[in-house]
């Protein structure tokens, strides 16, 4: 997408989308400011690599760091590895397990493979920076003047924090040490925007605090939206399996677009599209596109941003192809598998289409398992494998028996 051209349009264009922004009108200043200076602004987003994949929750961030970077701007995206050792407690009702080094540095690079689907990632648009950097060589005393820019009042009135406090349940020290940390990365990178969900506002807020502290100009802060996920009802999140992974195959993108509550789609529009506000308008009203054809028209977008234009007509031809003449798609993995009666349960693992046997269980009992077309209605049933057979498992997993 081209960068606009005017500031007017670049800061209605930043804007977009955004829940809170700390403060429009710092923002409109430091661009102007950057204009005159022709000085890049610095901005800052940092990832815990808690995790090794990304879905589309987290691009939406993503995608606002890069129309910053498409307006000329530096992204400086900071991997938590130090943090990561101690988790953050944002938008949780518990502590965070603590990971090991090791896990650390594998989802680290998984993230950083991951957002370059997204990000410029060439070496004048993009920073990469570990927070282990500046952290591991903090002294205690430095580390209790940075604690002394905060009161423990001001800390217990973060979200998670009092809903913990409430059910008289336990906040550890290490845990509100986690936004002072992460603040003083805003000062150690001297960001002028810090980029964030709504999870993350407390945590940004430290940041401009610290840097006030620290002599240097607050950086602005914009919180996007939380993305919800497929059900419509919680955020986008792996282990809820409401999520849509950036590294999904376009057929599997495309179907699970396709499953969405129609009321996501003009926060789905808004937040993973580049479409302007009155293309949105038209696509999210029945009486001028049909919901399923504006479903089918994002489910392409989203889908091309990842495999590109091609692979997105495809999918969309083949979700046709199954969905809506009830075929089976061209195009179905194999599952080798022994001669001789299996359990349908044992089958369903094997092809791995759940991630559990009580999964598998599960989705038996919900008449979503089928063999040729005929639903398995018993956890105990055993089917005689040949070849050629079609197993079905939910709406979109589809695998052809091979007997080995």
């Amino acid at each position: 997408m081209n960068a606009p051209s005017t500031q007017q349009e670049q800061l209605v264009l930043l804007l977009r989308g955004c829940e809170n922004v700390y403060t429009p009108d710092e923002l409109a200043a430091r661009l102007t400011a950057s204009a005159a200076s022709k000085r890049s602004l610095r901005v800052k987003l940092g990832l815990d690599p808690t995790a090794p994949d990304i879905h589309l929750g987290h691009t939406v961030v993503l995608r606002k760091m890069r129309q910053f970077q498409d307006m000329g701007h530096k992204a400086v995206l900071i991997i938590g590895d130090y943090t990561a050792r101690i988790g953050d407690p944002s938008g949780v009702n518990k502590t965070r397990p603590i990971l090991t080094s090791e896990q650390i540095d594998a989802n680290a690079k998984t993230y950083f493979d991951q957002a370059g689907k997204i990000l410029d990632t060439s070496e004048d648009k993009l920073e990469i920076r570990y927070n282990s950097e500046w952290l591991e060589k903090l002294s205690f005393a430095e580390l209790i003047q940075l604690a002394a820019q905060k009161t423990v009042a001001q800390m217990i009135q973060r979200d998670s924090f009092k809903t913990r406090l409430d059910a008289g349940e336990d906040v550890f020290l290490h845990e509100m040490l986690y936004p002072i940390m992460q603040g003083y990365d805003s000062v150690c990178v001297e960001s002028d925007v810090e980029l964030g969900g709504t999870d993350q506002t407390f945590n940004n807020l430290v940041g401009r605090d610290l840097q006030k502290a620290s002599g240097q100009k607050p950086q602005i802060v914009l919180v996007m939206p939380i993305l919800a996920g497929l059900d419509g009802k919680e955020k986008m999140s792996k282990s809820k399996g409401n999520y849509i992974g950036v590294t999904d195959e376009p057929n599997d993108m495309f179907g699970k677009v396709m499953s969405i509550p129609d009321e996501l789609m003009e926060n789905y529009f808004t937040l993973l599209t580049d479409l302007p506000a009155g293309r949105i308008a038209i696509f999210t009203d029945p009486s001028q596109t049909h919901p399923r054809a504006a479903k089918a028209d994002l489910g392409k977008m989203i889908v091309a941003q990842y495999h590109g234009q091609a692979a997105a007509e495809s999918a969309a031809e083949e979700f046709d192809r199954v969905f809506k003449q009830h075929d089976v798609p061209a195009d179905m993995p194999e599952i080798a598998v022994s001669a001789g009666p299996i359990g349908i349960v044992e089958l369903i693992c094997l092809a791995r289409f759940a991630e559990s046997r009580g999964q598998a269980k599960r989705l038996v009992k919900q008449g979503a398992v089928s063999i040729d077309a005929q639903t398995i209605a018993s956890i105990d049933a055993e089917v005689e494998p040949a070849d050629g057979q079609v197993l079905k498992v939910g709406k979109r997993r589809f695998g052809q028996l091979k007997v080995v």
